[in-house]
């Protein structure tokens, strides 16, 4: 931790002098570094999934990765698990994947992925979701957030090449009506959050709940 030997000139800094450093996680280190404007939207994204399950009593968060978004969800629920596949993750994580089983806690309240479903390939998909819904109390929300397929013109070649199940809005919403009774479609561009033409939408979110 650095020590300042100066007081800050208007005191409503000082707090922030006394208070332990934050070191980001592998991810969010090199978004900072590489195009730190990707941030924002990955904070937009996040505090989307926050807002949408605000005061929920157990959530789950599926691909986790190094954790940087979870902290957002995490401030507005009561109990946030983190899970991820990969387990080089497993300093932020628990090692876990959806495709494999459900998740072995308990049943959730909500559970969220943001920017996973794209990586699970169609063969696995209906078992993923299958768990997922196995995993959520009879009431519980389930979100989704994902590039759309319109998108990926614009991906780089390293995102493409992880990218194996993106879909149009339409069909994100036809698939989860498999498992959910009702589907909300929303559209994102940037940090903005809209209900405008799909096809025009970078990425999209859906929220999901009733449990088929």
């Amino acid at each position: 931790m650095k020590s300042f030997t100066l007081l800050p000139r208007e005191g409503q800094y000082a707090p922030a002098l006394a208070i332990d450093r934050v070191t980001l996680g592998p991810m969010a280190s090199h978004s900072y570094l590489n195009d730190a404007k990707h941030l924002g939207f990955t904070l937009a994204r996040y505090k989307f999934v926050a807002k949408m399950l605000a005061g929920k009593p157990l959530v789950a968060e599926i691909g986790a990765g190094d954790g940087f978004g979870a902290q957002v969800v995490k401030q507005a629920v009561t109990k946030l698990d983190l899970f991820d596949f990969d387990p080089m993750w497993g300093e932020w994580t628990q090692t876990w994947d959806i495709v494999d089983a459900r998740l072995p806690i308990s049943f959730y309240d909500g559970i969220y992925m943001v920017d996973v479903l794209e990586h699970i390939k169609p063969k696995d998909e209906t078992r993923a979701m299958e768990n997922v819904c196995a995993s959520l109390t009879e009431d519980g929300v389930f979100i989704a957030g994902m590039p759309s397929i319109e998108s990926q013109v614009y991906a780089s070649l390293s995102s493409r090449k992880g990218h194996v199940n993106c879909k149009s809005g339409e069909v994100l919403r036809r698939d989860m009506l498999k498992y959910f009774r009702n589907v909300f479609l929303f559209g994102m561009n940037d940090e903005m959050l809209h209900v405008g033409f799909t096809p025009m939408c970078h990425y999209l979110f859906v929220l999901c709940v009733g449990v088929r």
